[in-house]
């Protein structure tokens, strides 16, 4: 079934990435972008596709096909590849406002996908994982954005960095690497802090206004991440159900 799955799910992401270089059409139409931008989001989006293509399998997945929460999902990862792409473009008001604009269609979207799937019946490790890791290029587009535009300090990265740091302190640590359980704290700190990175990217936002934003989510980023660091590195147990949601 696995071979299967893959294949329905590269045709999804084939369809995902026309529709990404129409959209990016649109947007160099409308807002002082160079040449490349296109590429850069295709390239982005090419990257995640391929990643679901790989780690999809019946095991993660156990569902025939990619299914509709998947492609919500996707759809995400398209809005957050057309961010992405912004990086390196001309500081201009217009691309912060275009790419806060599309940062805020992401977050429209969060959590469609998990109520798809609950209503399909079609929850899935790997479309936890899938929706996590689009959140996190998400909020380290932001976070760079927000920096690149003069809108926060260098110290803003860490908004975006401070998850991978995670993650690769589980291949340090072991402990790090044991599920973490459900928590509603985990998410709505990550809905705060794609909130706060697009508000303070935005052009009407003031840099000392937008720093304070900024700084205010970060405190409350590494306070959750330090909480969540503690519970893995004591002797306490997981208790069912599991998750492998972090952050």
């Amino acid at each position: 079934m696995t071979d299967g799955l893959r294949l329905r799910a590269a045709g999804v992401q084939l369809m995902a990435l026309a529709a990404l270089v129409v959209l990016t059409g649109v947007a160099r139409a409308r807002l002082p972008l160079d040449q490349v931008y296109s590429l850069k989001a295709a390239a982005a989006f090419a990257v995640i596709a391929a990643l679901v293509v790989v780690f999809i399998d019946s095991g993660t997945h156990p569902f025939a096909q990619f299914g509709s929460a998947n492609q919500v999902t996707t759809g995400r990862a398209v809005f957050v590849a057309l961010i992405v792409g912004a990086i390196g473009e001309p500081v201009t008001a217009a691309v912060a406002a275009g790419a806060a604009a599309a940062g805020v269609a992401v977050t429209m979207m969060d959590g469609v996908d998990g109520w798809v799937a609950r209503q399909s019946r079609t929850s899935s490790r790997f479309g936890a994982r899938f929706d996590m890791e689009v959140d996190a290029l998400l909020i380290l587009a932001l976070a760079i954005l927000t920096w690149r535009h003069g809108k926060a300090g260098s110290w803003v990265l860490l908004s975006g960095l401070i998850r991978y740091l995670f993650v690769a302190a589980g291949s340090l640590l072991p402990q790090m690497r044991r599920p973490l359980p459900a928590s509603r704290r985990r998410q709505t700190i990550c809905v705060v802090q794609v909130v706060a990175l697009i508000v303070a990217l935005e052009p009407f936002v003031a840099p000392a206004a937008s720093q304070l934003i900024a700084g205010a989510a970060l405190a409350v980023l590494i306070y959750s991440f330090a909480i969540d660091t503690m519970w893995l590195l004591s002797d306490r147990r997981v208790p069912a159900p599991q998750v492998a949601s972090v952050g």
